[in-house]
């Protein structure tokens, strides 16, 4: 695979990519046990909502100034600020856990720190790839990411489990040390990461710039508002497939072959990635994603098992890397260098604004409904998101990476 050993040369980005994988597994873990813990704490499935939703939140507050950040501060120094922030929130929650002194209140206060460390570091981090990475590379390089993204995920839930069952507070032990490791690799860079010199301007602008980039371009207008929505519908359906696990007392290491399928899946899909983003136009591959985060999901409406809920994870995250993959490349090779952040932030904003809602919305639902009726409506939505995309005649046109209009701006390329 040419594009991978290309791009293996890359110092910078192999750096990067590692510290990043180490962390993601950390935060896997951490974010697999938060709905265990909070549960049994509380014994509401709304109360263990709420933690995650805190999470959430703090990312999702946090995107858009970051992204103005990534684009005026030096990138290095926001990953560093980071991950020794998510590093302390950990650390601080399995000393807590190791004393018995653990608390609802503690446990939602450090997934909010986590969160906003979260926010800070994406839009840092894009850029930093942005600035190490060649245009004909992008693919291959987001593609790697996503890969990282489900080597987490499938090594997470298990990993996350078998330490859960240890002992409470040890994931967050464990969580703390990635992170520390990903302020290690990150000081390694030798790539200038600093932000393209600019002439100030008022906040206000500086924060609508990225949004105003993307609502006055078509494709992106419509992923929009596809992508909150289908963020919002999906996260809704598996916080309900793992709270009923949860209620039924199904151990924490079977709940945790769910998280292990879709990384199964997601590796599966980062590998087929560049080649399928190469052949296919945009635009179609596009279309295809939307459908795929539909039908996969079907089956859960009409079964409970974890099998089920294996086999549609697995399904549903197979082609997921190949959308972000491609989607991600064809919007950072568009993007002007002087806007990467926050182009780059305001996408994740929009597509996770509604994220936070995710859980409770499943725990309201699977509380006063029940987890099949809830599965089955949601299961709808997803369906009439697809419509969206099919629909839509500047989804369909864009056409293959070789064929994008790239603009003459261009990031300096360390040597």
């Amino acid at each position: 695979m040419p594009g991978y050993r290309q791009l293996a040369k890359n110092r910078d980005f192999t750096v990067l990519w590692i510290g990043d994988t180490v962390s993601e597994l950390g935060s896997a873990l951490s974010m697999f046990v938060f709905p265990l813990i909070a549960y049994a704490l509380s014994g509401s499935a709304l109360t263990a909502a709420v933690v995650e939703a805190a999470y959430l939140g703090g990312l999702c507050a946090t995107l858009l100034p970051a992204g103005v950040l990534a684009d005026r501060v030096d990138r290095k120094r926001l990953m560093l600020l980071s991950s020794a922030s998510g590093c302390a929130a950990y650390a601080s929650l399995a000393v807590a856990g190791a004393t018995d002194r653990l608390t609802l209140p503690h446990l939602v206060g450090a997934a909010l720190v986590s969160g906003v460390a979260a926010g800070v570091f994406n839009p840092a981090q894009m850029s930093a790839i942005r600035s190490v990475v060649a245009t004909e590379d992008l693919p291959t390089a987001l593609s790697q990411n996503q890969a990282r993204q489900h080597v987490a995920s499938l090594l997470g839930g298990p990993l996350g489990g078998a330490l859960y069952a240890v002992t409470r507070w040890l994931p967050f032990a464990v969580d703390a040390i990635t992170f520390a490791i990903a302020c290690v690799t990150v000081s390694r860079v030798r790539t200038d990461l600093s932000a393209p010199h600019r002439t100030a301007e008022p906040l206000r602008q500086q924060l609508t710039e990225g949004f105003r980039f993307m609502w006055a371009r078509p494709f992106f207008r419509t992923l929009l508002a596809w992508s909150s929505m289908t963020n919002l519908v999906t996260n809704a359906i598996f916080f309900v497939v793992v709270l009923r696990m949860v209620q039924e007392g199904v151990p924490a290491a079977q709940i945790g072959l769910v998280s292990t399928a879709a990384g199964i899946g997601g590796i599966l899909g980062a590998m087929m990635a560049p080649s399928l983003i190469q052949r296919l136009a945009t635009g179609r591959l596009t279309v295809l994603i939307g459908w795929m985060c539909c039908l996969p999901l079907v089956p859960l409406a009409f079964s409970a098992s974890t099998w089920t809920a294996c086999v549609s994870t697995f399904f549903l995250l197979l082609l997921n890397p190949v959308g972000n993959a491609g989607i991600g490349s064809y919007r950072m090779a568009v993007t002007p260098a002087r806007l990467q952040g926050r182009v780059g932030s305001t996408s994740q904003f929009v597509s996770m604004s509604v994220m936070p809602l995710a859980p409770l919305l499943g725990g309201y639902l699977l509380e006063h409904r029940g987890g099949t009726f809830a599965i089955g409506v949601l299961v709808v939505a997803t369906a009439l998101l697809a419509v969206l995309l099919t629909s839509s005649r500047t989804i369909r046109s864009v056409p293959k990476p070789s064929e994008w209009a790239i603009p003459a701006e261009e990031p300096v390329l360390a040597a």
